[in-house]
Parts: C-alpha cells; sequence; structure tokens
C-alpha cells in the first residue's frame, strides 16, 4: 500500500492515519452525514470504499470532509482535508524510507537524473565504477562529469529509448552493460534511471585470451616446422580402435573445405581434433581463430563475431575493430562450445553460413566471409532444438560431417600412452625425472571413469609429478585415493558390512560421489546443465567435483 494507494479506504486504515482519523465520528440527519465536530458539525461528501484518492480530492471541492461508504451503506470510516494532507505526507515518508533503504543496500550502480539532467540519486555502486562521490554529484547536471555523447542516458531522457544489457563505454577504460528507463508521469518523461554492471574485466579477459590463444597456435605452428612428422594428427595420443576409427574419419574431411561438427563429452580432445584437421587441411600461414560461445556474454557476441565500424557505439573504437569472422579470412573459425551460441546470434550465423556475407556491426558495406568452419559442444543438440534453445535449421548446417570423440572410460587401453606422455611433459617441465611407477598405481588409473576425460588425467599425471620428490610415484599421491582405499576395504569386508561402521565422512562423500556421477552422465557430461540441475552453482559443483577428485 506504501508504494501504490489505490482506493481511500486502504490510505484510511493505513499505519499513518490510525493516530488521527479513528478519533472522527460521524453521525447521519436527515439523510446527510455530518463529522461530530462540538458545537458546530462539519458537512461530510460521501464516497465508496474503492473510491481513488484523485476521486476524494474532488468530494473535497463539495465538503470539508469525506465519509466513506462501504456497499450496504455503513460508515467504515471518515476524513478531513487536513487529516487527508498529513496521511498522504506520512505515506510520502514511509516510501521515501523504503527507497532510501533500497538504494543503500544494493551494490549495482544505479544513476537517476531529472528533467533537467540533475542527478537525484548516486548509489555506492556508481562511486565504484565511475571514482565520484554522492556528495561531488547529488543535485548536479550529469553532464558537468560526462561528455553528453557518452551519456547514454540522455537518450531516454529525449527520446524515451528502453534498452536492455546493452553494451557501452563511458570512458577508456570503462566497458558497462546498461538496462534504463525514461521516468513518465502523465505521459511525460520527467527524468530517466539507468543501472550499470562493470564488465571491464571480461572484456579485457576475452581480449588476453584471444590474443594468448593466436600467440600459442602461432608458436605450435612455429614448433610443427622442425618436426620431423607432418602429420598433424600425431598430436592425438592413442591406439584404440575406436579412437583411430575418429581419426581416420577425420582425415578424410581434409581433402575439403566441408563443415566439420565435433561431438564429445568436456575433456576428450576436441579442439586438438579441431587444429589438427585445420593444419592438414590449410597452408602453414592460414589463421586458426577459436571463439568460446559460452564464455563471451551475449551483448558481446555480435561485435566479436562480426567486428564493428568506428562510431558503431558510443565509446567504441574510434578505428573500429575486425570480428572474429574477418581474422579468420582463408583459414579456419573455431565454434567450441557451439550448444550454448545465443539463439538470436544462431539466426545471424545461419544467413552468414547461407549467403557467405555478413556486415559488421554499425556498417552499411557487405564483406565477403571466406573461412572454414569447424564447431564442437559437448550438449545434446537434438535435444536443445527439441527445448526451443537451438535453431534446427543451423544444426544441419553444422551437421554435414559429424566426428564422435569417444570418452576415456570406453577406451582405456589409451590411458598407458597418454599417462606416459603427461610423465613426460611434466618430468621435463619441472626437472623431476620419475624413477618408478607402482602397479597398485596402474591399478587405480585403469579403474578411474575419468569423468574429466583427457584434461583429468593430464591433471592426475601433473600432481603425481609434483608429489613425486623423490621420483617414485606412490599411489597415495592419487586424488581419488581415499574413496578408492576405502572401497577395497569394504569390497573385503562385505560380510561384515552391516556391522562395520565406516568413517561418516566417508559415507557421505561416497554418496555425493555417486550422485554427482549420475547427474553427469545424465547430462552428458554438460557441468553448467548439471549445476542447474541440481540446484546449485558451477562454481560449486566444480568445488565439489575437484574436492571427490572427480575433476
Amino acid at each position: 500500500m506504501l508504494f501504490s494507494i489505490q482506493s481511500i479506504k486502504e490510505l484510511i486504515e493505513s499505519e499513518p492515519a490510525k493516530s488521527t482519523v479513528a478519533k472522527n465520528k460521524i453521525y447521519k440527519q436527515r439523510g446527510t452525514f455530518y463529522l461530530d465536530h462540538g458545537q458546530t458539525p462539519i458537512l461530510c461528501e460521501t464516497v465508496d470504499a474503492d473510491a481513488s484518492v484523485e476521486q476524494v480530492l474532488s468530494a473535497f471541492q463539495k465538503a470539508p470532509a469525506v465519509a466513506v461508504l462501504e456497499k450496504n451503506g455503513v460508515v467504515s470510516g471518515s476524513i478531513t482535508a487536513p487529516q487527508l494532507m498529513e496521511c498522504l505526507y506520512a505515506a510520502y515518508q514511509h516510501l521515501q524510507a523504503f527507497y532510501q533503504t533500497v538504494i543503500q543496500t544494493t551494490d549495482a550502480s544505479v544513476t537517476v537524473i531529472d528533467r533537467e539532467k540533475r542527478v537525484r540519486t548516486w548509489t555506492k555502486g556508481a562511486e565504484r565504477i565511475f571514482s565520484l562521490t554522492e556528495a561531488e554529484v547529488l543535485g548536479q547536471p550529469i553532464t558537468q562529469f560526462f561528455e553528453p555523447n557518452k551519456l547514454e542516458i540522455l537518450h531516454m531522457l529525449y527520446e524515451g529509448k528502453r534498452i536492455n544489457s546493452h553494451f557501452h563505454q563511458p570512458r577508456a577504460d570503462l566497458f558497462v552493460l546498461i538496462n534504463s528507463n525514461p521516468v513518465l508521469y502523465n505521459n511525460r518523461i520527467i527524468g530517466a534511471v539507468v543501472s550499470e554492471t562493470d564488465v571491464t574485466n571480461q572484456v579485457m579477459l576475452n581480449d588476453k585470451l584471444f590474443t594468448m590463444s593466436t600467440e600459442v597456435h602461432r608458436l605450435e605452428q612455429e614448433v610443427a616446422k622442425y618436426k620431423h612428422s607432418t602429420d598433424p594428427f600425431q598430436a592425438i595420443k592413442g591406439n584404440s580402435a575406436s579412437l583411430q576409427q575418429t581419426v581416420q574419419l577425420a582425415k578424410k574431411v581434409c581433402s575439403v573445405k566441408s563443415t566439420v561438427l565435433i561431438l564429445g563429452e568436456s575433456g576428450v580432445g576436441k579442439e586438438v581434433f579441431a587444429k589438427a584437421i585445420h593444419e592438414a587441411s590449410e597452408s602453414p600461414d592460414a589463421p586458426f581463430i577459436s571463439i568460446n560461445c559460452g564464455a563471451i556474454p551475449a551483448s558481446l557476441f555480435e561485435s566479436e563475431l562480426f567486428g564493428y565500424e568506428r562510431g558503431a557505439f558510443s565509446g567504441a573504437d574510434h578505428k573500429g575493430k575486425k570480428g572474429k569472422i574477418e581474422l579468420a579470412k582463408g583459414g579456419t573459425l573455431f565454434l567450441d562450445e557451439a550448444g550454448e551460441m545465443p539463439l538470436d546470434m544462431q539466426v545471424k550465423l545461419l544467413r552468414v553460413l547461407q549467403e557467405r556475407t555478413y556486415y559488421r556491426v554499425g556498417g552499411e558495406k557487405e564483406c565477403k566471409a571466406d573461412f572454414r568452419l569447424l564447431a564442437a559442444t559437448n550438449q545434446d543438440l537434438p535435444a536443445l532444438i527439441k527445448k526451443g534453445e537451438f535453431r534446427e535449421d543451423l544444426y544441419y548446417r553444422l551437421n554435414v560431417v559429424s566426428l564422435h570423440i569417444p570418452p576415456l572410460r570406453e577406451r582405456k587401453e589409451d590411458i598407458v600412452e597418454l599417462m606416459h606422455h603427461f610423465l613426460n611433459e611434466f618430468s621435463v617441465r619441472y626437472q623431476r625425472p620419475i624413477q618408478q611407477l607402482s602397479p597398485e598405481v596402474m591399478q587405480a588409473l585403469f579403474q578411474h571413469d575419468w569423468p574429466g576425460n583427457i584434461r583429468e588425467l593430464r591433471n592426475v599425471m601433473e600432481r603425481l609429478v609434483v608429489f613425486a620428490t623423490d621420483g617414485v610415484i606412490k599411489k597415495e599421491y592419487l586424488p581419488f585415493y581415499e574413496s578408492t582405499h576405502l572401497q577395497e576395504q569394504v569390497a573385503d569386508r562385505t560380510e561384515e558390512i552391516d556391522e562395520t561402521i565406516l568413517p561418516l565422512q566417508y559415507e557421505m562423500e561416497r554418496h555425493e560421489k555417486k550422485v554427482l556421477e549420475r547427474a553427469l552422465r545424465l547430462s552428458n557430461g554438460n557441468k553448467l546443465e548439471c549445476a542447474e540441475k541440481l540446484g546449485i552453482t558451477r562454481a560449486t559443483l566444480y568445488n565439489r567435483l575437484k574436492r571427490l577428485g572427480m575433476n
């Protein structure tokens, strides 16, 4: 009620009105209502209980007091003009108290300006992002602190335009996502509100990630020049029949420029296959441009993929920026985690694949798209299509040739080769020769299910080398040793299990591990989907997987 007074009855029954309105006494004489006021009664105009405050104000033009009638004609209360003013002012103060508490509680950057562009609200979040205190800004025109052409909030004030998750660069060193709305009163704009989320770190990290990925691939190509072998697929370790069948199929697509969809669980080496196909298909100087569809915010995806012209949006680089499609010209564009691509971008990518042309953001010149597309995902795309989260037409465009990389648990014969490869890599890196690997360690490695596949195996091998300071790898160095050790104890005492009390922590971890293994299996290894189904955050899921040795 404090935020929206619907009727006069709500007002006179509210907390601010109880101390004054309750004292009023009404009587009826010859069909007319009067308020008892000593020797001189006060005439009352009557209104219905659901009458609005505006209707009551009109009634006060006919009489100095108003009586509120229920549907059965019974008087439920009354109010005089001074009492109404007092109640409305008290309601306003209550509203202000709630408003100020909300503003002081939120961590977001929220700015409110009036019609004259003066700042009326400036939160702690705004102080943190823009390094301007509330005392400096409040009551001052916002144009004193920022260039008018870089103030998105002025568009709300002048044009009434609403925006949601709009990418903006108010300063050279600051990137934000904006939500904004005009403040309307009687269909007239009287101000504007904007909230901003600082994404500077995400933008900087994304640029650094791309730069580092490009440099890593360049170095890989340089190193490849000095290798005796010219087969890029030698980087794929393993001789199992299922893996070699996938490798042979991948080699067949290297002679053509068809789109390839690489499927497999997280950690099986989808990007390794993509790079091998690229190196076997393209010239040594052809670019390999990778873009992680799950790591880039949806609002930044279009400019990252297509690039933008100078002045495409306020705060944009005055030189413009090349997109990943342009950088991949004459080479390969690799879409990693393609199942997490925003739906609106799926439509635009489909057009590029069909027309082989595109436009930069804010550009009018049609650009030619000249690249070979490789895509990878650990998700079930047909299932996403049924949920309406992935376009069927784009799926068929991507799925010209599909490669399914089998998980490590289905080709455990490859563990030996991979294990020795990683042991050699880390023993050289850390200058720690490995002299002994016990049969118990080998047995434990073969018994493990490897939900994280090759990535998990690589991490385990690094851990073993780090712990083996004397060059001897022991079973207790394994991250999943404790649970394996206790499981063996339980297996040896199956007849006594009902009478044996095992540590509570072990019992809880064993049950938790089963729950996580089942959830990961049903989610096809997709950790984001798994976390959502379990009702926990992805960070919590990663922490628990790490603690249980399920990386």
